[in-house]
């Protein structure tokens, strides 16, 4: 017989093809991811201050008994069932979470207690989850209290399998507690830890005073964050206050430190809390470097010496060092002192994220506690009012026992006799069937009346409790009384860690706070060699140079003074005083120390002031005013301060001061005029000063008119210019001949000449 041949089954018609323009399809999937990471993964809900994953560790944790006074389990097996059944991203990641709810340096109320290596303050990684174990605390039972009593709703899981909680009950007031972070997208996250009983004490208040301002919050009841390393804050308090009204700021905090004698004038530094979210190890390895780069040059050694508890040692270089000075360096260098941010970015109850100041969170956090206790309430007068249902139903089986008997013994059909002749509900009448024989006594009769009368009694309180919002704030109240006295000032774990002190008003410039102040004498020879003669210098003609050089600068200074050399290219140099080569010999080639081309050469040398304006000129007539400030040079490259071009150079640097200046060019034409006509800029070429037809600028000073002007006759000696508003005129003018007798070197007195 021939085989048949079964037909081929018709192809599937193609999937239609959707068109749609790619800045739509992208901007509605980026959306959606945008809202699944705000929701999902960074923002906390403002009602527990949990994220989804914590929330879910708890709950399976709560699933597997593992209360405060139970036994620890296995972190995997923890793990397993919170991946398994709520929360399908990976074990690393809910691991991770699970040992951040247990770390008592980053968790100020750890939610979770753990058994093994869960990590340290150094950063060192925790033990793989197979060998460390886990249970609650009885913080985290206080968040999941209520939990079978309906007072939150549930949603399926991501596999509908199961349910889980949408947001735990919160007996603990989380988000301030222990604080969050997170970042998602376009949006962050930042709450610090606080005091619970500072926070239950600003609760308590704003339910006596709803309308409570911030301002009371933050000077009576909340007084800042409450770190869980402890430490120092010296952040303002108006700006603490600011950043709670705004919801957004920071806190400065700083390591607590403290001064150990060490005989002799000797002393060491003891660090014993650091600042939080600070790696232990990080932090040392950032000292060793400020030594080894003699940042802050005080600091001689470091050393950890920490066991459960921090002691870090601080060595100074020498015992004649202000610690307070030496610890305000350290703070500035290094992470001894920190910045914790606020940014109150949470969920709120229907999801929403927004930034809410400390009266809103605190207040999202009461109103949630008041849905719970009405929706625990009414679940409570359901049962009641189950029972007192089956109750009534015995006592009428009581009253009619030899009836109901008869009717149980001989009537085919009993529980529908029962519901015809009592005038029971079906509820009740199942319980008659259901009952035993032993209960029928008197004693059993008298255990019923009792029972139904205390649950009357509990029904009416509760419906007087549902129908009264004083009667509900005052038994919230009386709950957060109650974790007040569990987390109180007196208790270990409630006593505050970090406390609040003013910053020391100290300006301190690093680079010269450990220099010992010393007088010298700066030496700058014609040919560039330069030198520090200790004390002030009287004799300058005593002073010895190489053969065929002389004496170019001579300024007196102290080891801490900030030296300026000004160079005909336009550029600054700064050179610190105790840096510079001693006195003896020679000493050094200025060349050496900065970026100077051979072809330049200085033309002011000064202490730097930064209060002092200069007056800069160049060769061929342009000048303008610069504040000394602003001519300060980082590196040995100085700083551009005049731009000069060609043949063109920077030949005078003076002080600015009176209200006149006066310039001479090499033609011999004096010309004067007021000083507020030279412009002030930061750097430039600069404003015409005085006009040539041949030659340059040869002097350029600056007097007040009260004063009146001098010069250097050619004999060397100093004259005034008796009739100087004879050369009055304005800037760029061409100016008249100078006075008979004046310098052939053209150069006015030295008085302003730096």
């Amino acid at each position: 017989m021939a085989r048949t041949k079964t037909p081929k089954a018709p192809p599937p018609p193609p999937k239609p093809v959707i068109e749609e323009h790619i800045d739509n399809a992208l901007s509605a999937r980026y959306m959606a991811y945008a809202l699944s990471t705000i929701t999902q993964r960074a923002l906390p809900d403002v009602r527990d201050g949990l994220k989804p994953v914590h929330r879910r560790i708890l709950y399976a944790m709560r699933q597997l008994k593992l209360n405060p006074e139970g036994a620890y389990k296995k972190s995997a097996r923890i793990v397993g069932d919170v991946m398994g059944q709520y929360h399908p991203h990976g074990d690393q990641s809910i691991y991770d979470a699970l040992v951040k709810l247990s770390q008592q340096f980053a968790t100020r109320y750890p939610l979770v207690e753990g058994q093994g290596n869960f990590g340290n303050i150094d950063g060192d990684s925790p033990a793989a989850m197979r060998y460390t174990e886990a249970k609650m605390t009885a913080a985290g039972v206080l968040l999941l209290e209520g939990l079978d009593e309906d007072a939150v709703d549930f949603k399926d899981t991501y596999n509908e399998e199961d349910q889980e909680p949408v947001v735990l009950p919160a007996g603990f007031p989380n988000l301030l507690a222990n604080g969050a972070q997170g970042i998602a997208v376009g949006m962050a996250t930042s709450v610090p830890p606080h005091n619970v009983a500072e926070i239950c004490n600003a609760a308590l208040h704003l339910i006596k005073t709803p309308n409570a301002r911030i301002e009371t919050l933050v000077e009576n009841h909340i007084f800042g964050p409450d770190l869980p390393t402890g430490g120092i804050m010296v952040e303002p308090r108006d700006s603490i206050l600011q950043a709670y009204k705004t919801g957004k700021g920071g806190f400065r905090v700083r390591a607590r430190w403290t001064r150990e004698d060490l005989g002799r004038g000797q002393y060491q530094i003891i660090v014993t809390e650091i600042p939080y979210q600070v790696q232990k190890s990080r932090l040392i390895e950032k000292l060793a470097d400020v030594i080894e780069s003699k940042t802050a040059s005080g600091l001689a050694d470091v050393r950890d010496e920490s066991a459960e508890d921090i002691r870090i040692v601080l060595e100074p270089k020498s015992k004649n060092i202000d610690p307070d000075v030496l610890m305000e360096s350290l703070f500035k260098l290094t992470e001894l002192e920190s910045r914790v941010s606020l940014n109150m970015n949470v969920l709120d109850a229907h999801g929403v994220p927004r930034v809410m100041d400390l009266r809103e969170v605190i207040q999202a956090w009461l109103d949630h506690r008041r849905e719970v206790l009405l929706r625990r309430t009414h679940q409570r007068l359901g049962k009641i009012a189950l029972r007192l249902e089956v109750l009534d139903g015995y006592m009428i089986a009581f009253l009619n026992l030899d009836e109901v008997i008869r009717i149980v013994r001989y009537e085919d059909k009993p529980k529908d006799e029962l519901i015809r002749a009592f005038n029971l509900a079906d509820r009740q009448a199942d319980a008659i069937l259901n009952m035993r024989l032993r209960a029928l006594n008197k004693l059993q009769e008298i255990e019923i009346r009792s029972e139904s009368d205390a649950l009357r009694l509990e029904q009416t309180d509760l419906e007087a409790l549902v129908g009264s919002d004083q009667k509900q704030w005052d038994m919230i109240a009386g709950q957060i009384r109650s974790l007040r006295d569990l987390y109180g000032p007196k208790t270990e774990e409630g006593r505050r860690r970090t406390t609040f002190a003013e910053a020391p008003d100290l300006d301190i410039d690093l680079a010269t706070a450990f220099i010992q102040e010393e007088p010298i004498t700066v030496v700058l020879s014609k040919k560039g060699w330069i030198r520090a003669m200790k004390g002030k210098l009287d004799d300058l003609d005593s002073l010895k140079f190489k053969e065929g050089d002389t004496l170019a600068f001579s300024v007196p200074a102290k080891t801490t003074d900030k030296i300026i050399l000004f160079a005909s290219n336009g550029k600054a140099y700064t050179l610190s005083g105790d840096k510079l080569p001693g006195g003896r010999g020679n000493g050094e080639p200025i060349r050496l120390m900065i970026d100077l081309e051979n072809d330049h050469i200085p033309v002011g040398l000064f202490v730097h002031d930064p209060d002092r304006t200069l007056l800069v000129a160049s060769s061929e007539g342009y000048g303008f005013r610069v504040r000394e400030a602003d001519i300060v040079a980082s590196t040995k490259g100085g700083k551009q301060v005049q731009t000069v071009k060609g043949d063109a150079e920077t030949m005078r640097v003076v002080a600015a001061t009176g209200d006149r200046v006066a310039v001479i060019g090499e033609n011999r034409k004096l010309l004067v005029f007021p000083l507020d006509e030279v412009s002030e800029l930061t750097r430039g070429k600069g404003v015409r000063l005085q006009k040539y037809r041949d030659g340059g600028v040869s002097d350029i000073t600056t007097f007040a008119s009260a004063d009146g002007l001098s010069y250097i006759d050619t004999a060397g000696r100093r004259q005034e210019v008796a009739d100087w508003h004879l050369y009055e005129g304005s800037r760029a003018q061409v100016g008249r001949n100078a006075p008979r007798g004046f310098s052939r070197q053209g150069l006015f007195a030295p008085d302003k000449r730096l």
